[in-house]
């Protein structure tokens, strides 16, 4: 009878292992897909604020003036706060964005159509994100800002 009692506890050791090694899989598959739901959700909103500034460009650039809009944006993208910025060289211009609240290095990027001089950084909060399209001569200058409440 002695040699019955260690083989169900040595049973019951692996039974256990087993199951935490289970349920640690699927915890890291479920925050796995947790993530990559949220940036998909953040690059829509990329491609939203993208096609919003070349609604800008091309309107602004027609009618020569300056045209503001804001941009209802959320809080956050599920459990994360984020950040969009506009950026440009001498060829190109895109809009930029990643997760937290310092702009330190770019997680994705979506490029915007046309000669433009790009600038201005939004951190998501309880306010608006502002897009301001301006024609100065022959230069067109798209600025994105936070405008509270």
């Amino acid at each position: 009878m002695p040699s019955i009692i260690p083989g169900y506890v040595y049973t019951f050791f692996a039974l256990t292992v087993v199951s935490a090694l289970l349920i640690a899989t699927f915890s890291v598959y479920a925050v796995s897909m947790k993530q990559d739901v949220e940036v998909e959700q953040l690059n829509n909103l990329l491609e939203y604020v993208a096609a919003e500034s070349c609604e800008l460009i091309s309107t602004s650039t027609a009618n020569n003036s300056t045209i503001t809009v804001r941009l209802p944006l959320p809080y956050r993208v599920g459990e994360k706060r984020y950040w969009i910025q506009f950026r440009n060289d001498s060829s190109s211009a895109w809009v930029e964005g990643g997760f937290g609240t310092n702009p330190v290095q770019a997680f994705l990027t979506v490029f915007v159509p046309g000669p433009v001089t790009a600038s201005g950084l939004y951190t998501s909060g309880y306010g608006f994100a502002e897009l301001e399209c301006q024609v100065q001569g022959t230069l067109t200058v798209l600025n994105i800002s936070e405008v509270s409440g």
